[in-house]
């Protein structure tokens, strides 16, 4: 029946007629948003099978996908959907409270993980780096007695090992744990910061932030006694970095040698604390600082202390004289990054060795002078791995941010060497933490997992666990794992097989701190507080 011929009738009101265009107006396309969350669903599934995309970078991607999706989502609400104005309004009013609220409530707090994203914290807690409030003082008051130091200690008088190899010193450890634990000696509070502990002569020394003032302290290792506090009215503090120094100090000859998060150098006498001298290296040399601070524990060379400089192409190293702290040589043209130069036989010369933000370079101890060059990857991602050194004529480099890793090989050409790379992958993908060499075979985290790298062709041959962005030591045939979460982790590792044998609730925040075993001792703090075993050992 055609409604245009229906007779009019005086009394009878008929319906408006509907077409599928007013129909379609009234609906509020929901097609539109089940298309975005369809296709970020789909992007977040490809990142989740990426096998070699690093966490990290997952990690900002899926923000970046999840904040990209929440706009496209509230454009559809407020342009596309149809809803009432009333209704979209109110939306805005809404999101526009709870964006102000939050502002109001809430604070970045560092990070949440070595991931990098930010750890959101409320405004009224307090800051992570106060808990060195309820640290002791330094207990050399008239009256009282310093520990005599304990005899099993051995000595790690600088960073990532006694040859700074990612090796304890030698120690026969008993891995069963279920029968013989691991006894906790002391633990307190901590200033802020990431040095580990170097161990000489029965005492530990690390930097730690207190306050305004960035400070190095001695313990002794077997009761944690403070025995003394050096204090620079100096601090640094970056929102994903954290607050304080980030590197380990160095031991020679009865004085303690530590680079500060803004760059100051010092020295100091190993058995009271006192200045020797010091340098303000960046600010003499007008460097502008890293991103993420300085990180550069001091190297010890002859007669040398030698650091790295700052984001500035050159001087890359400079090194001072250990007893005046007077310069005598700067060299290298790139700008640093956060590894920790390191001295090595290559060729049968000894040469200092620096991983730099574009470049490997090697340098003649004595003047400075740079030997090798060579550049791997431009890129501005950060380099904090140490080389490994294979061989006289091998090193291995790593790093993360999809940098990977290489082996190369070293060959002499009159006085200047040249490197070549034998192989390069993505199968080691260290961010800030080192691997270690035994027997052919490079232990360590790869991408917050422990793996095992076959040197001569770079094939993987197990990776396993979650330990985040952790840290690890070699003890023999045994790891000893910093997980981030805190926990330590003893396994067994061979080529075969990656065997837990192990765990300790030690820490129960965030760790980037390097584990110590100094003999039967483990040394492990992070920006919180610090905590010493005596570890189980062999008769």
């Amino acid at each position: 029946c055609n409604p245009h011929f229906l007779p009019a009738h005086p009394h009878v009101i008929y319906p408006p007629m509907t077409t599928p265009t007013a129909t379609a107006k009234r609906g509020h396309r929901l097609w539109i948003p089940l298309l975005i969350i369809a296709l970020a669903s789909g992007a977040y599934l490809y990142l989740s099978l990426q096998a070699e995309l690093e966490r990290n970078l997952k990690g900002w991607a899926t923000g970046a996908l999840v904040i990209v999706t929440s706009i496209l989502l509230f454009l559809w609400f407020l342009l596309m959907s149809r809803f009432h104005w009333k209704t979209r309004l109110g939306g805005v009013v809404l999101v526009a409270a709870l964006w102000i609220g939050a502002k109001a409530a809430l604070r970045i707090d560092g990070t949440a993980s070595g991931v990098g994203l930010p750890r959101i914290a409320w405004k009224w807690t307090a800051d992570s780096d106060a808990h060195w409030l309820k640290a002791e003082a330094p207990e050399t008051s008239p009256g009282i007695s310093v520990p005599v130091p304990a005899p099993d200690v051995a000595d790690v008088p600088q960073f990532f090992g006694p040859n700074r190899d990612g090796h304890a010193p030698s120690v026969s450890l008993d891995p069963d744990w279920a029968t013989h634990p691991p006894k906790e000696l002391w633990r307190h509070p901590v200033g802020s910061g990431w040095s580990a502990f170097a161990v000489s002569g029965g005492r530990a020394f690390t930097m730690e932030q207190r306050g305004d003032e960035e400070t190095t302290l001695c313990y002794d290792v077997a009761t944690g006694v403070t025995i003394w506090i050096h204090a620079n009215k100096v601090r640094f503090e970056q929102w994903q970095a954290g607050v304080g120094p980030h590197a380990t100090p160095a031991i020679h000859d009865g004085r303690v040698y530590t680079y500060g998060g803004t760059g100051l150098l010092n020295c100091l006498d190993e058995s009271t604390g006192t200045p020797v001298w010091s340098q303000s290296v960046l600010e003499t040399h007008e460097i502008s600082n890293l991103e993420w601070g300085i990180s550069c524990s001091p190297l010890i060379v002859d007669d040398l202390v030698v650091v790295t400089g700052g984001d500035k192409r050159g001087p890359t190293l400079l090194a001072f004289d250990q007893l005046t702290g007077k310069p005598r040589w700067t060299s290298g043209k790139d700008k640093s990054s956060y590894a920790a130069p390191l001295i090595a036989t290559v060729a049968g010369r000894s040469i200092i060795l620096s991983n730099n933000r574009e470049t490997l370079t090697g340098h003649d101890p004595a003047t400075g002078r740079v030997l090798l060059d060579y550049g791997w990857q431009p890129s501005q991602w950060p380099r904090a791995s140490q080389p490994v050194i294979v061989s006289e004529s091998q090193i291995i480099l790593s790093a993360g941010y999809g940098l990977g890793c290489s082996l190369l090989n070293i060959t002499a050409h009159g006085d200047q060497f040249q490197a070549e790379e034998v192989w390069h992958n993505l199968k080691l993908k260290t961010q800030f933490n080192s691997v270690a060499l035994r027997d052919g075979h490079v232990y360590g985290l790869d991408d917050g997992k422990f793996a095992c790298l076959r040197v001569s062709d770079g094939q993987r041959l197990w990776k396993e666990g979650r330990f985040g962005s952790g840290q690890s030591i070699l003890s023999g045939d045994f790891a000893i794992i910093q997980e981030e979460r805190g926990d330590i982790v003893l396994a067994r590792v061979t080529p075969d097989k990656y065997e837990e044998l192990g765990r300790l609730e030690a820490l129960s925040s965030k760790t980037w701190t390097h584990p110590v075993l100094a003999g039967p001792y483990l040394l492990v703090r992070n920006d919180q507080e610090a905590v010493c075993y005596k570890m189980p050992t062999k008769k």
